[in-house]
């Protein structure tokens, strides 16, 4: 667990995907079909019209340690297909989530997926907060990993 202040807790996975950066991308911004991708994600509400990109808006609903919890996800910066950003509010809490793709030899490419959560301006930590306080950055990593191995199995299955 890395932290930028007290407040703030940091964690960064990557993981090698046998698929050029360019198939990982259009699987990653493929929000429709994340609930089939990611046994995690039980439901993806596309709020924007019009392709993938800053502005893009979304509400993901996850189950976490046997509790359901909904984020509304929006995309703040866009560079396809090499990364975007990610913010959420929810429950007292800010997220950020960076996901960056970089080519890694022929036909491959490291996946790395990078999320912080701080305290939103003026607010008391909600459920994820004390999960995170709780369980720590461990199992946020290892939530991060099996999302990034899922993607990997699918992106890799199409091949």
């Amino acid at each position: 667990m890395t932290g930028t202040g007290t407040d703030t807790t940091s964690v960064v996975v990557e993981r090698r995907v046998a698929a050029s950066p360019g198939r990982v991308w259009e699987s990653i911004t493929d929000l429709r079909d994340m609930p089939r991708v990611l046994s995690g994600v039980q439901k993806v509400e596309v709020l924007t019209e019009g392709g993938f990109g800053v502005g893009t808006r979304w509400r993901e609903t996850r189950k976490m340690l046997g509790k359901e919890a909904t984020e509304e996800m929006t995309v703040t910066e866009c560079v396809p297909p090499d990364r975007y950003v990610t913010v959420a509010e929810s429950h007292g809490m800010h997220y950020v989530s960076e996901i960056t793709l970089k080519a890694d030899g022929e036909g491959a490419t490291t996946l790395r997926m990078a999320f912080s959560a701080r305290p939103a301006a003026g607010r008391t930590p909600g459920f994820v907060a004390r999960l995170l306080a709780r369980f720590g950055a461990k199992a946020v990593a290892k939530a991060l990993a099996k999302d990034l191995s899922e993607i990997a199995n699918a992106v890799e299955s199409r091949a």
